[in-house]
């Protein structure tokens, strides 16, 4: 059985001489509350072109930043402390992979060349994110440290088939988070970083997968992006996040992860779907007298198919285009149309190329 969540990597390393030197860590994490303290992200091209495999800045400071103001919390403060807590776990996963592959891995593994070097850039583009967010989040407010990780992949292919989830889910997580914000200059902030994501994936899908980079004339918008960033919690090793860090995410409804049976399904539009429940710790409780449905997301539109509750089985809908991202959730009301309607999920269902989802790749 597969989990919506993602799947990672572990191997070799090569050390790069860095192009830039890392900032050295000064003190405590504290001098980070003053924004032109080391590369400032569009006016440095550090996030573009530090090649070491020590942490870059600011990664390679390891405590939350503490409010250095009284007063109210700013208008997105929850949203960029949220949106920082995902944003450590990315840019941890590409550092991760920096430091276990080398150039020769991949090229072992058949990929280009140029593939670790293009792994190295994302990894500089996510440490610049985490900067940028914690500017966004006022001095009223913790800006929030990363936590340890934990990954579970042992090869090159199984790290860039979660290289293409992670790029996928975060365009739609980030398109959900604008729904979110209050101002418009996060929404703008919002955008520009989703523009950046699909940059990554566009080279995962023609450079690695050799396929299309287009994924139809719209990608998929998930309207509750929490439950997106929930996910991603189950890479956080327990007990690992520094004291003082914010809760992540909040709100959290720490739903059941979604998964589907391997050989019941191809994910393809049309095809049968048996979802299955992987923790089982976390179990759906179905009210018998009630109908559930699952209700499928791609581009603009939702479809609302069938769920057997007895034996999780329903269909992906037909009328999709099989491009780009799917996502799906169990609701208890067609079209899953609040936050309190969905019981399960979401589970990330990737279209190009559709085996990355089955782990045949």
């Amino acid at each position: 059985m597969h989990s919506s969540s993602l799947y990672l990597v572990a191997a070799v390393f090569l050390l790069v001489e860095p192009l830039y030197a890392v900032p050295t860590p000064q003190g405590s994490s504290q001098i980070l509350a003053n924004p032109d303290f080391g590369p400032i992200v569009s006016e440095s091209p550090y996030y573009s072109d530090y090649n070491g495999t020590a942490p870059p800045f600011p990664g390679n400071y390891t405590q939350p930043i503490f409010p250095t103001q009284k007063g109210p919390p700013g208008p997105d403060d929850l949203l960029f402390q949220n949106l920082a807590g995902a944003e450590w776990a990315i840019y941890n996963f590409y550092q991760f992979g920096v430091k276990t592959f080398n150039e020769s891995a991949f090229v072992k593994a058949g990929y280009p060349k140029s593939t670790y070097q293009r792994i190295i850039e994302i990894r500089d583009n996510e440490a610049g994110h985490a900067r940028l967010f914690a500017d966004s989040i006022s001095n009223t407010s913790t800006k929030p440290a990363q936590c340890k990780y934990q990954f579970g992949i042992t090869s090159p292919v199984a790290f860039l088939a979660a290289h293409t989830i992670v790029e996928i889910s975060s365009m739609a997580f980030l398109t959900g988070l604008i729904l979110q914000a209050k101002l418009d200059s996060s929404k703008a902030a919002l955008v520009a970083v989703a523009e950046t994501e699909s940059r990554h994936e566009a080279w995962g899908l023609i450079d690695i997968w050799q396929t299309s980079p287009f994924g139809g004339p719209v990608d998929t918008a998930f309207p509750y992006a929490n439950q997106i960033l929930d996910t991603t919690k189950v890479f956080i090793i327990p007990g690992s996040c520094p004291a003082g860090n914010p809760n992540y995410p909040v709100p959290s409804q720490s739903l059941p992860s979604l998964g589907y049976a391997q050989n019941s399904t191809t994910l393809l539009p049309g095809s049968p779907i048996r979802f299955a429940f992987s923790n089982p710790k976390n179990q759906p409780k179905f009210d018998h007298s009630k109908t559930y449905y699952a209700v499928f997301f791609h581009g603009l539109l939702n479809i609302t198919e069938p769920f057997d509750t007895k034996t999780h089985a329903s269909r992906v809908p037909t009328e999709f285009e099989a491009k780009g991202l799917f996502l799906a959730v169990i609701a208890d009301t067609p079209g899953a149309p609040t936050i309190d309607t969905v019981v399960a999920g979401p589970l990330v269902i990737v279209e190009q190329p559709v085996e990355i989802n089955s782990g045949i790749l």
